[in-house]
């Protein structure tokens, strides 16, 4: 849909990437180590300053102390998705993937000559328990989860996490892979991490993208925190698939991250969302709910019939907004008439799609 953008001079709303500067002091960091000697090769699981920091972080904001073992630095967080599920999933094993889910989750299960197996959520976005536990087995090795949630935007709640917890009791070797690249992007519901939660936190693979938080994606630069078992694991898989992540990004972020206060960016977001989400009250689409990432999900069963594939590329070409078709995150195809416009952009860039938008 990018592709389909540039070639038809569209406004680009589809793919998940911020089209403004980055934070002022990140750059100056940046600049400023780019005259130090951090050139060369980091160490296979990151530079220690930036594990370090991630430490303090991890407690500052959900009060678990972990100790910089314990955490990995990774080529964005796909990059640790892969790694993770290539170190511990095994042949004749399942992984359960709850749809619509990202599409970096089921080629490393295939990759692993295992079984994805996808789960639809509910109606709204949010885990249907009865059709999970009923999906896991003694084969069952991982499950995936992603909180908040890509594309719709939804956040779960305490009781999900109850169900989640109640399910690793029953199921000893099951683990979860929890996929929290939009943790500090959240609104109205705060993030409930597995870091938090007893019984959970020692039984999860934890993916943070830095991309995500300080919009720098084209970085490549994730990180993930597991059990010291699990960890020598990944690590074997990290250090033969990247060896190393970008040094001169780790020692920016080193020395960035003890005066950032990530308490900032829901609000920075949410004010995002709400510009656009007026922007759009007086068009044809029906909005759901968007509690935490930077998507926003709307219904165009108002405007018209056409599948949602075929409804995107024309709004692509003859309207000129670039959005993503839902149903390309599901197995089987469910297409519910919804497209995700991304609104990590400029107000004028909103502004603008919003103006074409509205008057379909």
């Amino acid at each position: 849909m990018s592709a389909l953008a540039v070639e038809s001079n569209a406004i680009n709303l589809s793919q998940g990437f911020p089209n403004f500067p980055i934070d002022e002091h990140l750059l100056k960091v940046f600049k400023e180590q780019a005259s130090l000697p951090v050139h060369q090769y980091a160490p296979m699981a990151g530079l220690p300053k930036l594990r370090q920091e991630i430490v303090v972080k991890i407690k500052e904001h959900y009060g678990r102390q972990l100790d910089e073992s314990d955490i990995l630095i990774t080529a964005g967080a796909t990059q640790a998705i892969f790694a993770t599920i290539q170190a511990l999933v095994h042949p004749g094993e399942e992984v359960v993937i709850l749809d619509p889910s990202y599409d970096c989750y089921e080629s490393p299960v295939l990759l692993s000559n295992a079984k994805p197996v996808r789960i639809p959520l509910t109606m709204d976005f949010l885990p249907d328990w009865d059709r999970i536990r009923a999906a896991v087995n003694k084969h069952t090795r991982l499950l995936i989860t992603n909180n908040p949630h890509n594309p719709s935007g939804r956040v779960w709640n305490e009781n999900d996490f109850h169900e989640l917890q109640n399910l690793l009791n029953d199921f000893p070797n099951l683990y979860v892979l929890s996929d929290e690249v939009y943790e500090f992007i959240t609104f109205e519901k705060s993030h409930i991490s597995a870091h938090q939660i007893e019984g959970l936190k020692d039984r999860s693979i934890i993916v943070s993208s830095f991309g995500k938080t300080f919009h720098i994606t084209g970085w490549k630069i994730g990180y993930l925190s597991a059990p010291a078992e699990l960890m020598k694991e990944i690590q074997k898989v990290h250090q033969f698939l990247v060896f190393c992540v970008n040094s001169h990004a780790q020692a920016t972020l080193a020395n960035y991250l003890p005066n950032k206060n990530l308490h900032e960016l829901g609000s920075f977001y949410q004010e995002k969302r709400d510009y656009f989400r007026s922007l759009l009250s007086e068009s044809r689409f029906q909005l759901l709910p968007s509690e935490g990432s930077y998507f926003q999900v709307a219904s165009y069963d108002a405007i018209s019939d056409e599948k949602d594939v075929d409804f995107a590329i024309k709004l692509t070409k003859e309207i000129g907004v670039a959005s993503i078709p839902l149903s390309v995150f599901n197995a089987d195809g469910t297409d519910r008439k919804l497209i995700r416009f991304c609104f990590a952009k400029d107000q004028d860039t909103l502004r603008l799609a919003a103006e074409r938008l509205c008057k379909i």
